[in-house]
Formats: structure tokens, sequence, C-alpha cells
């Protein structure tokens, strides 16, 4: 008598997520007016006034660079924070949040999370922006996770340096892939919300992809395939 072989069972995965960019989708300022801010609070009256003249003065590059390659902004804009303390910076995000971020959230944005909420999603917050700089702002939107950026720090100073990897276009698209399987939750389900067309392979990821605040670019690309179109400012 033949024995059948054991099968294998796999669950398929059943959760669905709401995935949320943050600059120019949920906030009007960026990385740039964040780093200004702790430039202006550096400390020291010629550190502040040398870190703010540098940064106004490479606004430009940072535009272009911005434009050419997401990556290649992020590693070079980063070479900024070098020489800052990490307490410092830990000190003055709250006060960033409060005077720049929290003023900046367009006036829908929190209607927008609130309905993915209500649908079931787990809300995430996916950013090229630092993670000490987002947190106020993910515990103020009521997000479960924030998937961001992580400065290196040695002996408690600034290196310049972002720990690999680089959260950015087709990089988003592979953090919130392995963040879907590690938490179990179906991409074909999940949603995606973003401005820019850099994040393209972010909105490719997921069953639900929505252009929000789009650029033109984007809002091109969000009619050719027949996304959703939002305006949340």
């Amino acid at each position: 008598m033949k024995h059948a072989l054991p099968q294998e069972h796999t669950s398929k995965p059943t959760g669905k997520a709401a995935f949320f960019d943050i600059d120019g989708t949920l906030i009007s300022t960026n990385v740039v007016h964040a780093y200004g801010y702790y430039a202006m609070n550096e400390g020291s009256l010629p550190g502040i006034l040398k870190r703010t003249l540098t940064t106004v003065a490479q606004i430009p590059l940072f535009g272009a660079l911005n434009l050419v390659d997401r990556k290649i902004f992020n590693e070079y804009f980063y070479r900024q924070y070098e020489g800052l303390t990490e307490d410092r910076l830990l000190t003055l995000t709250e006060d960033l949040f409060e005077d720049v971020v929290k003023p900046a959230i367009f006036s829908k944005a929190k209607d927008l999370i609130d309905e993915a909420r209500r649908a079931g999603c787990r809300i995430v917050l996916v950013t090229g922006a630092l993670d000490f700089t987002m947190r106020p702002l993910a515990r103020h939107l009521g997000a479960d996770d924030l998937i961001a950026n992580r400065m290196q720090f040695v002996g408690g100073i600034a290196t310049g340096k972002v720990i690999p990897p680089i959260i950015e276009g087709a990089n988003k698209a592979n953090v919130i892939r392995e963040y879907c399987e590690t938490h179990h939750i179906s991409l074909m389900k999940s949603f995606a919300y973003t401005d820019s067309a850099s994040d393209y392979a972010m909105l490719t990821v997921v069953g639900r992809p929505t252009a929000v605040n789009p650029d033109i670019r984007l809002r091109a690309l969000a009619r050719s395939y027949n996304w959703p179109i939002l305006d949340v400012r």
C-alpha cells in the first residue's frame, strides 16, 4: 500500500499596507529644508554661518543632482551632515518638527492616511529623509512603521555617510517588497502614494498605485496607466 507524501502548506499573505512617500506627497518641505534648520541651529556662530552659506551656494547643484539621479543626490547631499553631533541633531528634531515640518503638512494628507487605515491598511512611511528627522511626523500621523535613511555616526559624530541601502528610487520598491515578505503582506492588495516620477518603481511594485500632487512626468505616467491622481494640498 502506497502512502501519499505529505504536502507542504504555504499560507498566502493576506494583510495589506499603504506605503506613503513623504516629501511632496504628505508635506511641502524636503530634506534640504530640514538640513537648513539643523545648520542654522548648529550651535556656534561660525559654524552656523559656514554651513548656512555652503548650503545656499549648493542649492542649484542639489536641484540638478536630484533631477539626474536621486541616489547620487542622496550620497552627495548627506555629506553636508559630516561633523554634526548626534546629540545635537536629536535635540533639534522635535523643534524642527514643530517649526518646519508640522506647518508644512498638506491639509488633506491626514485624511488620506485615515482613509487607508479605515480600509484595513498598515500605514508605512517610506522616505529618503533621515529617520530621526521623520520620527515625530510618523508619530503625529499615527504611522505603524517608518522606512528611512539612517545616518552613520562614529563616536557620536555624523560621518556624512548613509548606512546602506540608500532609500531612493528603485530601492524603495525593494524595501517595500522585503517589508511585505517579512510582515506577510500582499503586494497586490497594497497601496503606494508618491508625487515623483523618480518613485515609479515604488508604484509599480504594488497592486494599487496612486499619484499624489504629481510632477509633470508622473502625471503623464499616471494618465497612461490609468492610475488615480490626487491632490492633497
